[in-house]
Formats: C-alpha cells, structure tokens, sequence
C-alpha cells in the first residue's frame, strides 16, 4: 500500500489545500503504480503544533516562517 505522510505547521493549510495534497499526492502514485494502486493509496496531512518541530536543533514557529517567508520574497 503506497503511503505519504506530510507533517505541516498547524493552521498553514486550508481544508481545499489539504484535499489538494491527497489528490495530487494519489495521482502521482498512480502514475507511477499504475491503476491500482489508487484504492490502496494512503495519505496522511500531520498538523504540528507551533513550536513542536524544528532544523538544525532550533525550535521554529510560524512567526519565524513568516519571517523566512517574508525575506525569500523580498515583501521584508
């Protein structure tokens, strides 16, 4: 059984944007698998807490994201 397992910041994601991982997510094993591996496929959007994850042994929160976010675009 193919599976995918996204862990997401919590509330960075809308319910449509999740639904979209899971289609998207499906189709890609089918195109791969083939056909049958649609009914098998198993897709798992993990909401974590702010402050529950981190890189390079720092903690990050969603107001670092913005920050990182907001720098990447040049909106800073």
């Amino acid at each position: 059984m193919p599976f995918a397992n996204f862990k997401v910041p919590e509330k960075t994601l809308t319910p449509k944007q999740k639904e979209e991982i899971v289609t998207r997510t499906t189709e890609l094993y089918v195109e791969i698998y083939g056909e049958r591996a649609r009914n098998n496929t198993m897709v798992l959007v993990e909401e974590v807490a702010d402050g529950g994850w981190g890189i390079s042994g720092n903690v990050l929160t969603l107001a670092m994201l913005g920050e990182a976010t907001a720098t990447d675009t040049g909106d800073a």
